[in-house]
C-alpha cells in the first residue's frame, strides 16, 4: 500500500513541477502546433475587430471636458436644476456629442453651488425630445457619465417633451 501511495505522490508531483514551468497561454511545444508570435486578443486576429464593442467611451469623453461652474440664488432641487441645464454644454468643445436620428444631443456636466449635474440637452431651447430619453438618461446615467445618480431626472421643457435633462450625480 505504501509503494502504491508513494508512486502516486511521486507522480502528482511531477505533473505539477512541469505544470508550474510552463506559462498556461503559451501554446508551443509538445502536442501543440502553434507558431512564434500567435494571436493572443481579438484585436490581433484579422477580421475580429468586427465583434469589438465601438471604440467611443463616452465616461472617458466626458472626463476629459471640464466642468461648467456655475452659483445661482435658488435653492429649490428644480430650480438648481434648471440652472445646470441652461449651462449645459452646446458644443464638441463643452460636451460629448451624441448623434441620434433626428438630432444631435449634448451631455456635459455641470457644477451649481457644489453640486454635480450630469446634463443632457439639445443645442438650444426651441428643439425639443421626448420625454422618454431623459427617463432613459437618469437609470443609465452610470454608463453615460461614469458616476451614480444622487436623485431624480429634472427636465426643462413641457410635459411631453423637454430641452433637456439634468440628473445629480454622486462621483465618489
Amino acid at each position: 500500500m505504501l509503494a502504491v501511495m508513494k508512486k502516486i505522490l511521486f507522480s502528482s508531483m511531477i505533473v505539477l513541477a512541469l505544470a508550474a514551468c510552463e506559462d498556461p497561454y503559451n501554446r508551443e511545444g509538445v502536442g501543440f502546433t502553434g507558431i512564434d508570435g500567435e494571436p493572443r486578443t481579438l484585436s490581433d486576429v484579422p477580421g475580429a475587430v468586427g465583434f469589438l464593442p465601438p471604440a467611443t467611451n463616452v465616461p472617458a469623453e466626458l472626463a476629459v471636458l471640464p466642468e461648467v461652474a456655475v452659483t445661482t440664488d435658488a435653492t429649490e432641487l428644480e430650480k438648481v436644476a434648471r440652472v445646470a441645464i441652461e449651462n449645459g454644454g452646446r458644443s464638441d468643445t463643452s460636451a460629448v456629442v451624441l448623434t441620434g436620428q433626428d438630432t444631435n444631443l449634448f451631455l456635459s456636466t455641470v457644477n451649481v453651488n457644489g453640486t454635480l449635474y450630469g446634463v443632457l440637452r439639445t443645442a438650444n431651447n426651441t428643439t425639443r425630445i421626448d420625454n422618454q430619453i431623459g427617463a432613459n438618461f437618469g437609470r443609465n446615467a452610470e454608463q453615460f457619465t461614469g458616476c451614480l445618480p444622487a436623485g431624480d431626472v429634472y427636465r426643462k421643457g413641457s410635459s411631453g417633451s423637454s430641452s433637456g435633462f439634468a440628473v445629480p450625480l454622486n462621483c465618489s
